[in-house]
């Protein structure tokens, strides 16, 4: 079921309306409503925001059926997964493997700032390749080794196709990495799986499937970095069901295990966690806290180490959401102009992930109108939002 319809029916019945009652408040045909609900059409963006205004989600669906559009635009959604599962009844690789381990690595850094399209068709190239290496002979070890690469870059590809609104190929590209992760007796890669099922719920309002997918992947990895992000995303969960005890018990763990571990070697490799990255998670828990204080510090940090002494953006995906964060404290302080300004500004990054990008702004958009309901400047932060979405 297509997410708007899903999400649709789980507001609708919440509210304890039938659909023949939703229709009389929008007004709208039953029929229609009901063939959008069961995934037999999308809504068009009219229906979108009537029903989202209607059951009071907050842009909740109107985000739905935007990444609904992205997803159906990937005509292959499958392409990833299948070029992943072709290596599996081959048994033979040449010893070039220390160059491939090398170029995972330096497409891993470029994650944050590279163009999506761009680095998902590098990858899937660099899959074709571990493919190709896979028919030559080789021994065991030298086997393993390949499917670990083969799991970095399916990864990465799952990352930079949900940035996509892909969401249809993310999940079959995370799956694969699970299970290469698996048959390579490969906890960080097994545990990035679970960290990414847990992002992907995240984005969709799956709070319940947040917390299960986290603690999981906590069970699976063990103390290394991705536990740490494991549990930032269970944070973040925890902090959007309204549970700000449990938020800093999580982020006290977090801090306490992350400060246990190493630094890691590349710190811009998506796949490490480091004290910068930990701030940017920290940062939307506090938010969603009401600790604005702890919040506008992180955001203020995130922006700083995120932007080079020339003026560039070396995280323009978190100095984004730092914006958007530092847009909601300004909200609550009562100062509406910078706000808006703040959170415009986090809409003109060229790198982004669409869904975690839709999720934060549309909690901004509702503190706005939640508060300055009738104001030209909260209608034209909506505005944005909608011309993004």
């Amino acid at each position: 079921m297509p997410a708007f319809g899903a999400q649709m029916r789980a507001a609708r019945e919440a509210r304890g309306l039938s659909l023949a009652g939703l229709a009389e408040l929008l007004p709208a045909d039953k029929g229609h409503l009901s063939r959008i609900e069961n995934g037999h059409r999308r809504p068009g963006e009219d229906v979108a925001r009537r029903v989202d205004e209607v059951l009071d989600t907050r842009g909740e669906l109107i985000t739905c059926a935007a990444l609904d559009v992205s997803a159906a635009v990937d005509a292959r959604p499958w392409e990833t997964a299948e070029l992943l599962h072709r290596m599996h009844a081959n048994d033979a690789a040449p010893a070039t493997i220390e160059t491939l381990q090398a170029t995972v690595t330096e497409l891993s850094c470029q994650y944050g700032w590279r163009d999506a399209r761009e680095l998902r068709a590098e990858g899937q190239g660099w899959i074709r390749e571990v493919v190709r290496l896979l028919h030559r002979p080789t021994g065991l070890r030298q086997h393993q080794e390949l499917l670990v690469c083969a799991g970095w870059l399916a990864l990465l590809v799952g990352c930079v196709e949900y940035d996509l609104g892909m969401r249809a190929g993310a999940e079959a590209t995370r799956t694969a990495a699970r299970q290469l992760g698996d048959e390579a007796g490969h906890t960080g890669i097994t545990g990035w799986s679970w960290e990414m099922a847990a992002w992907f719920a995240l984005t969709q309002s799956r709070h319940g499937a947040v917390l299960a997918a986290s603690r999981a992947g906590q069970r699976a990895a063990g103390r290394q970095g991705v536990t740490v992000q494991l549990i930032a995303q269970e944070a973040k969960a925890l902090a959007r069901i309204g549970d700000a005890p449990a938020v800093r018990e999580a982020l006290d763990r977090g801090l306490q295990l992350l400060d246990a571990l190493p630094a890691p070697d590349r710190p811009d490799n998506h796949f490490e966690v480091d004290p910068d990255k930990w701030l940017f998670y920290a940062m939307d828990a506090y938010r969603l806290a009401g600790d604005d204080a702890l919040a506008e510090h992180y955001a203020t940090e995130v922006i700083r180490t995120g932007t080079g002494p020339n003026g560039v953006e070396r995280s323009p995906m978190r100095v984004a959401e730092a914006r958007l964060t530092l847009a909601a404290t300004a909200v609550r302080s009562g100062d509406l102009e910078r706000a808006v300004d703040s959170g415009l500004a986090a809409f003109t990054a060229a790198r982004r992930s669409l869904p975690s990008l839709l999720l934060v702004a549309g909690e901004v958009d509702a503190e706005l109108h939640r508060r300055y309901p009738r104001e030209h400047a909260a209608q034209d932060f909506r505005e944005a939002l909608n011309a993004l979405r």
